[in-house]
C-alpha cells in the first residue's frame, strides 16, 4: 500500500488531489492502493455529488470563513474542522468482494478498525443501514458503512466508483462544536448519535494517528 503523508490543504485542493489520484491510478492501472490523510484549512463544508445546497447560508459561511465544496462521492454534507480525512484507492479486483458496495466498505474500513485497534479504541461497523433522510448533516444518517463506537458513529464514509477502481474518503471526528453546527445545518446534532475522539480519549491526539497510518 502506497501510504500519502499527512497535509493540510483548502477543500477545493483536497478534492482536487482525490480526484487526481483517482485518475492516475486508473490511467497507470496502479495494483498497489494508495491511502492519505489530510486536514482541511480552512474549515470547509463538503456536499456529496449528489446535494443541493439550498440549506447552506452562504451569508452565515461567510462570517464563519468556512469554505464550500463538491466531493466526487455521494452522501450528505460535512464539516471539516476538528477533524482527520482519510481516503483510500483502488482497485476494485484488489478486494475480496469489490463488486459489493457494502462489503468494499466493510474491507477497506478495515484499515481504520486496525489503527484505532492500535490506539486502544474498539470501533465496530455500523448496523441495518438504516437512512434518515431529513438530515443534511452527514454524521446523523445511520448507514452500514458506519464506523462505530460503542453504537455512536465516529467515523463517516462515502464511496465512488469510476472504470473499475474505487475512491473511498470519510471524516474521523476528533471533536465538535456542536452550537456551530446546528447553525450551519439548522438541525438538531444529537450527542447520543455521534462520538468525537476528544470524547472517547482526550489523550490521543492527531500526531498519534497519522504515526500509526504512517506505519501500516
Amino acid at each position: 500500500m502506497k501510504i500519502i503523508p499527512y497535509s493540510v490543504k483548502t477543500g477545493v485542493e483536497n478534492m482536487k488531489i482525490d480526484s487526481e489520484l483517482l485518475d492516475k491510478a486508473i490511467l497507470n492501472q496502479w495494483s498497489e492502493p494508495i491511502f492519505r490523510l489530510y486536514g482541511w484549512k480552512p474549515a470547509c463544508i463538503s456536499l456529496g455529488k449528489n446535494q443541493a445546497d439550498n440549506f447552506i447560508d452562504y451569508q452565515l459561511l461567510k462570517k464563519h470563513k468556512i469554505d464550500i465544496v463538491k466531493r466526487i462521492t455521494g452522501g450528505r454534507a460535512l464539516l471539516h474542522d476538528k477533524e482527520i480525512t482519510y481516503s483510500y484507492i483502488t482497485s476494485i479486483e484488489k478486494l475480496k468482494n469489490g463488486e459489493s458496495v457494502i462489503e468494499s466498505y466493510k474491507e477497506i474500513s478495515q484499515i481504520l478498525i486496525n489503527i484505532f485497534n492500535k490506539l486502544g479504541i474498539e470501533l465496530t461497523l455500523g448496523g441495518d443501514k438504516s437512512i434518515h433522510t431529513k438530515f443534511d448533516y452527514c454524521m446523523l444518517i445511520s448507514t452500514g458503512a458506519d464506523l462505530c463506537y460503542k453504537g455512536k458513529k465516529f467515523i463517516g464514509s462515502a464511496q465512488c466508483r469510476k472504470q473499475g477502481y474505487i475512491l473511498q474518503h470519510g471524516s474521523i471526528l476528533l471533536d465538535y462544536n456542536k452550537e456551530l453546527l446546528e447553525e450551519l445545518f439548522k438541525e438538531e446534532i444529537s450527542t447520543d448519535s455521534i462520538i468525537s475522539l476528544k470524547e472517547i480519549n482526550p489523550n490521543i491526539t492527531l500526531e498519534d494517528i497519522i504515526n500509526v497510518a504512517m506505519n501500516l
